[in-house]
């Protein structure tokens, strides 16, 4: 069994969907297939920005949904027969009017919360896989849609939930021991609690969704089709000559995506990791360029010091010291436990030699509460001038010269 990822682009519109079933229909003529599927292209933030209007009683949220009612209406004429047409548009009509009762009830409340905000976001990924469902089976594929809320379950962490991975590894190899059919077609990014109330995974969602899958079936591999053909050495946006890497070690991959790859996000590699399933990026738009693939082996060219350059924007530091900081146990302790409590998110840490100070690298966006939370957490420290108070560096990137090979030099 293989398991292949479409996203956002490769979902985009009927054009881009009939080169997703040519690529489906070659890999499942050979293996059963499982295909995950992201939202059609820019309608999770359409959905968010309809309840952020509602929220704020703007009444503008019931045109932004309408503009989407109207993308996925097109989306069913130019994708399905005319004789299959009537009841899909009626499916996609039912479900834009539920998620306008949602957000007139956010309008009334004036209150949009993370429960609610996976509620809604979950939609995305709902109408695209069934109506995408819809089109393979049309055309003659043996095609099952399957719901993976009912089969990833999380705990209630809502907007970013964290996965049950015995009971979720257990739905789907039961699932799967019952279910024969060629393509099961699933939507990414949506999960459910012990309760049942819709959970979401988090930036990256839908790779995830099909990592969790395929290391759940112990799948031959698992394929992330995107709009690139690969990880590249740097982000061709800024590096003119960055080029593509053909073959890259999961660790090389992980440290390229925390410093800013944006290909794939770092919690998408670690179920196929521990179960050594390989991963390939490959292209949409481009089916036949290799692509990259992430595996246990090392790179291509061993010789190599480093595979790639990767860089992280708008970033901010934050540097605690003081003479009372010297040879005094849990400092650092309690500074990461401030900053977790804050659920502020570290990306770097640097210590002096002598302890007399500590340095931290946080997004830009989180350097006003971590600085409040951290002069107010080591106030009887400031007071007796034994810490000074936080120093803060803003407008910074971090680059990452990353390399299996850079531990040796």
């Amino acid at each position: 069994m293989k398991v292949l990822k479409f996203g956002g682009t490769s979902v985009a519109n009927a054009q881009n969907i009939l080169l997703v079933e040519k690529i489906v229909k070659k890999e499942s003529s050979e293996n059963r297939v499982v295909v995950v599927v992201s939202a059609l292209s820019g309608v999770t933030d359409g959905l968010i920005s309809a309840a952020e209007s509602a929220s704020a009683k703007n009444e503008n949220y019931s045109e932004t949904i309408k503009t989407l009612e109207e993308k996925h209406l097109e989306f069913v004429k130019n994708l399905l027969p005319i004789t299959e047409q009537s009841s899909w548009l009626s499916f996609v009509k039912k479900n834009f009017n539920d998620i306008e009762d949602i957000c007139n009830g956010i309008y009334v409340l004036g209150e949009f919360t993370p429960r609610i905000k996976d509620k809604i976001t979950a939609y995305g990924e709902f109408l695209s896989s069934n109506i995408i469902a819809a089109k393979l089976k049309s055309d003659g594929l043996d095609c099952v849609w399957l719901d993976s809320r009912n089969y990833i379950k999380t705990n209630s962490n809502f907007t970013d939930a964290k996965v049950d991975f015995e009971k979720t590894n257990a739905n789907f190899q039961n699932y799967f021991k019952e279910n024969k059919q060629q393509v099961t077609l699933a939507p990414g990014f949506i999960a459910s609690d012990v309760d049942g109330n819709i959970t979401t995974l988090g930036r990256g969602g839908s790779d995830y969704t099909a990592s969790i899958i395929a290391a759940a079936v112990n799948a031959k591999e698992l394929q992330i089709w995107t709009d690139v053909s690969g990880m590249m050495t740097a982000d061709p946006r800024l590096v003119s000559n960055a080029k593509i890497i053909h073959k890259i070690s999961y660790q090389e991959a992980m440290e390229l995506s925390h410093f800013g790859a944006k290909v794939i996000y770092p919690p998408t590699i670690q179920p196929i990791m521990d179960k050594n399933i390989d991963l390939w990026i490959k292209n949409t738009f481009a089916a036949d360029d290799f692509g990259t693939l992430i595996s246990h082996t090392k790179t291509e060219n061993d010789n190599n010091v480093a595979v790639g350059i990767s860089n992280l924007s708008k970033v901010a530091l934050l540097t605690l010291e003081g003479s009372g900081m010297i040879g005094i146990p849990g400092v650092s302790a309690k500074l990461f436990q401030c900053l977790s409590q804050e659920k502020i998110n570290v990306i770097l840490i640097t210590q002096s030699s002598s302890e007399h100070s500590i340095t931290v690298a946080i997004n830009e966006s989180d350097v006003e509460k971590a600085e409040k939370a951290l002069n107010y957490a080591f106030e009887d420290d400031l007071k007796l001038h034994k810490i000074d108070p936080v120093k803060v560096e803003k407008s910074l990137a971090i680059i990452a010269l990353v390399g299996e090979n850079m531990k040796s030099r």
